[in-house]
């Protein structure tokens, strides 16, 4: 199931990609300071590039790129907007 962004209250927000960011695996040597790293992921969820998806079974959210998210997903998440 995705989640729109902009239903999440602020602090819930930024805790998740703070989360995504920091996660092992995911600098790839990269050594942009963390602000910037959190900035980057907002501006994708902003244009749509990236979405939040909730797995029901684990209960936990994630980051995707929209590339990588099941059309009829993105189809459901566009009726929401709406």
């Amino acid at each position: 199931m995705l989640i729109p962004y902009d239903l999440l209250e602020a602090d819930t927000l930024t805790r998740l990609i703070e989360d995504f960011v920091t996660r092992d695996g995911t600098d790839n040597g990269d050594e942009t300071p963390l602000q910037t790293r959190i900035e980057r992921v907002r501006k994708a969820l902003s244009k749509r590039q990236a979405v939040i998806v909730f797995d029901a079974d684990s209960q936990q959210c994630q980051l995707a790129l929209k590339r990588d998210v099941p059309k009829e997903w993105l189809d459901a998440l566009e009726d929401v907007d709406c």
